[in-house]
């Protein structure tokens, strides 16, 4: 049966009116999608940045300083026992140092692995959250000898205080550029402003009481974190060795 011009010119209308339906449908598809792909490559590159960056040659070394930093604080709180000041607030700085020494260790533990930055990064902060706190810890402890009348003690507790807190600093700084996707220079460069901060304390923690092994092992064991720590900081500062080039027919094998 044939079909009339009238209904063919319908079915004509029909075709066009369904195509320009589909490619509002398509062009509307394609604005939708355009975004998410934008976004997923976005956060590629995100993700292809941060594996770029490698901790990888620092982790022994911040692995033994993380160690000591720790031994130091048990150190600090044997201390306290042998000046009858144990469970006061010096015995819990030591405590939050030891607790920070293990932070680090642990961090220098992910840094083997390119997919644990993310680790790396939490566990310095929380080891800057110990020196923070450790901080408080320290204030309250020089407040608590003066008022036993060991004026001494006080004031070299007192004079601490900024000393901690710059240590805390140093390491969420440390902690913030693998977060923000800073290089490992930026990273070493934190961890070795950090070293020096562990360095002066050191030499501070021996003079809380100088007459105890206990305080000069504890001061020798922070020294030695900081050296570590140092270390590991010019693992990621010092620039890569350079390769050399073969000149002449030196490329030739046999």
């Amino acid at each position: 049966m044939l079909l009339s011009s009238k209904s063919k010119m319908n079915m004509m209308s029909k075709i066009k009116i369904r195509a320009v339906i589909m490619m509002m449908l398509l062009t509307g598809l394609t604005a939708f999608i355009s975004p998410i792909r934008s976004i997923q490559q976005r956060q590629m590159m995100i993700t292809t940045k941060m594996y770029v960056v490698s901790l990888k040659p620092a982790a022994t070394p911040l692995m033994d300083s993380g160690k000591a930093f720790a031994r130091s604080g048990e150190l600090l709180i044997e201390v306290t026992s042998k000046l009858d000041l144990y469970g006061g607030a010096l015995s819990a700085a030591g405590a939050l140092i030891r607790n920070s020494g293990d932070c680090i260790a642990q961090a220098a533990a992910s840094c083997r692995f390119k997919t644990a930055l993310e680790l790396v990064c939490d566990e310095l902060r929380e080891a800057a959250n110990c020196l923070d706190e450790a901080t408080s810890k320290l204030d309250l402890a020089a407040k608590e000898a003066t008022n036993d009348q060991n004026a001494v003690l006080g004031k070299l507790l007192e004079d601490s205080i900024p000393v901690m807190g710059d240590m805390a600093s140093a390491l969420e700084a440390a902690g913030s550029a693998i977060l923000q996707r800073k290089t490992e220079k930026e990273v070493g460069e934190n961890l070795l402003q950090c070293s020096e901060y562990i360095d002066n304390f050191s030499a501070r923690v021996k003079s809380y009481a100088p007459e105890l092994k206990e305080s000069s092992d504890a001061g020798q064991r922070m020294a030695f974190a900081a050296a570590c720590m140092r270390s590991a900081a010019s693992k990621l500062t010092e620039d890569p060795p350079k390769s050399k080039k073969a000149k002449g027919k030196s490329w030739i094998k046999g």
